[in-house]
């Protein structure tokens, strides 16, 4: 749009150099038109959320909230009709959540995504994140402090036109493959 409102504005320009004396409302409506759709473009841009960008803060505020260690943030993310190979359903990852964030565990976690591929009303987003642990955690303690995980994940848009996740899968760690049962024998 802002490359319409510069085609505009050149055109009322052209226009107001090949009219013998214009009117003063034109003379307005030069610099008046351009910047009205240049408003509107910075509006649209500024409050329409495309699904891409929507789907993108949902991760973000997964990562965020993991980060945070606040599984009531989390919970607000999940589709109540969740599922995955380990946890079955959302009360189940809920339950797997608190127990793991109720001490300290994420100091840093850093998020990178991969791939997203939307077929409305679902999605699929593959990403990484880097988690860095506290040191006092179990994790850090008997494994390692920092780690990477590449999680696929699936997503839904809800009639209240909000994006969440109806599952996820672990891929990798570390940059080997791992699945929820492999975590779950660790625990």
């Amino acid at each position: 749009m802002l490359t319409v409102a510069v085609v505009a504005f050149i055109i009322m320009r052209i226009i107001r150099a090949v009219t013998p004396a214009p009117k003063r409302w034109f003379t307005v409506a030069v610099y008046a038109l351009p910047a009205a759709v240049a408003v509107t473009a910075f509006a649209l841009d500024y409050f329409v959320r495309t699904d891409s960008e929507q789907i993108n803060s949902v991760i973000s505020n997964l990562v965020k909230a993991v980060e945070k260690e606040n599984p009531n943030a989390i919970e607000l993310l999940i589709s109540e009709d969740y599922s995955d190979s380990s946890h079955g359903t959302k009360e189940n990852l809920m339950r797997h959540c608190r127990l793991r964030l109720s001490e300290p565990l994420v100091d840093q976690a850093i998020r990178t995504i991969v791939s997203i591929e939307i077929t409305p009303p679902t999605a699929k987003a593959v990403f990484t994140v880097r988690l860095v642990f506290n040191a006092q955690s179990d994790i850090a303690q008997s494994y390692m402090k920092i780690i990477l995980v590449k999680v696929k994940m699936n997503l839904r848009k809800e009639p209240d036109s909000k994006w969440r996740i109806t599952h996820i899968e672990l891929l990798e760690l570390n940059m080997q493959p791992i699945n929820w049962q492999q975590i779950r024998d660790f625990d």
